[in-house]
């Protein structure tokens, strides 16, 4: 579980194909130095295992199911990514409660700059819609922000200048991949009803 507060944001060293899997490494001197092997983190949202550290770098094995449904095997070298090790019990929640199981990607339709904050406009995909609400949380690349507009294809978030220098949403483009991970209440909500549904 995570909240949705970008700690770091690293740097892609490398992204490779081995005989055995999909190889990741991060350059991360904040993280690494903490972390162990076999412990949670999130990057740009997609919650990964540490596979193995050195002082300033981590690596990871990503299954085919990440790169498919996440933005992880557009990443290159040089590339920033958000990073965010998994909530102690005894944390604080100052975002909102992220899985790190990204729902799906979508482009980032436009930027634009309002005095010191940005509007960030991105496609909304059809089947996910349902769980977008105006006011409601969303993660955007692994960040917590809230759903300030609504549209039919696509949903608008703010995002202040502290947000954009601590995280890689500064450095989006339009039509960039982002990760999106919709809120887990709006999921057990619909769960919950289609079963009463299904009882009677």
């Amino acid at each position: 579980m995570f909240t949705g507060l970008v700690r770091e944001v690293g740097e892609v060293g490398w992204l490779r194909r081995t005989d055995r899997a999909v190889q990741l490494l991060i350059n991360a001197p904040r993280t690494a130095n903490r972390i162990r092997i076999g412990e949670s983190v999130a990057v740009n949202g997609c919650c990964l295992t540490v596979a193995t550290h050195r002082e300033k770098q981590i690596m990871f094995d990503l299954l085919e199911e990440s790169i498919e449904r996440t933005n992880l095997g557009d990443l290159k070298p040089g590339n920033p990514v958000n990073l965010e090790r998994a909530l102690r019990v005894d944390g604080r929640l100052g975002g909102h409660f992220v899985q790190g199981h990204v729902d799906c990607t979508a482009k980032v339709v436009s930027i634009d700059e309002k005095g010191a904050d940005t509007r960030l406009e991105i496609a909304l995909p059809k089947e996910f819609a349902r769980y977008a609400a105006f006011k409601g949380s969303i993660a955007v690349n692994g960040t917590s922000l809230t759903i300030a507009e609504l549209h039919p294809e696509s949903f608008v978030v703010w995002v202040i200048p502290h947000t954009l220098d601590h995280t890689n949403l500064g450095d989006l483009e339009e039509g960039d991949r982002v990760n999106l991970e919709f809120d887990v209440l709006a999921k057990y909500v619909e769960r919950l009803l289609d079963t009463r549904g299904g009882a009677k």
